[in-house]
């Protein structure tokens, strides 16, 4: 099988988004300090390049999830694999993810963290893919809104790999 890979969104216009997108937080948490919380792995990427850009006094957490998948589609059941560290409560949170697929996910991170009762819960993507979404779930910021493709990029992988490219690329499979 060969791996082709189509640049869907290119380095420069990642960086100006995450600009625009980074200009707008700071708009909204002016002097409020931050718990930037990143969905591993796939939003490291997408976090560090947003927390480079932020005025306000960041701190970083992780949380990483996996779901138990009945043949193609994910059952919606999550698994916490690495939870957060420190507590969030009363706190203004931010959580950050590469991409809104089906919204499963997300719906239950959300409702997740709502629980540890934070000052503010916003959800920041760098992806949304609307005509796959199964659950409704709106995210405050949205770098770009793309096709239902499989992609993969700037943290987004295809069997651990293309994490590391600069820009976002739609992954075409093809038998040789």
């Amino acid at each position: 099988m060969r791996e082709k890979i189509e640049v869907l969104i290119t380095e420069e216009q990642l960086d100006k988004r995450i600009s625009e997108i980074a200009n707008q937080i700071n708009k909204d948490f002016e002097s409020k300090d931050i718990i930037l919380v990143c969905v591993l792995k796939g939003g490291v990427m997408f976090m560090t390049d947003i927390a480079k850009k932020l005025k306000q006094t960041v701190e970083f957490e992780f949380i990483d999830v996996s779901s138990y998948y009945g043949g193609t589609e994910s059952s919606g059941k999550l698994t916490i694999n690495k939870d957060l560290e420190t507590c969030i409560e009363g706190k203004h949170v931010i959580l950050l993810e590469d991409i809104v697929d089906t919204g499963r996910t997300l719906s239950y991170l959300i409702e997740y963290l709502k629980e540890k009762n934070p000052a503010s819960l916003k959800l920041c993507t760098l992806l949304d893919k609307p005509s796959r979404r199964v659950v409704d779930v709106n995210a405050d910021y949205i770098g770009f809104t793309i096709p239902d493709a499989f992609i993969v990029g700037y943290g987004l992988d295809y069997a651990q790999k293309y994490r590391n490219l600069p820009y976002i690329g739609i992954l075409h499979l093809d038998n040789e």
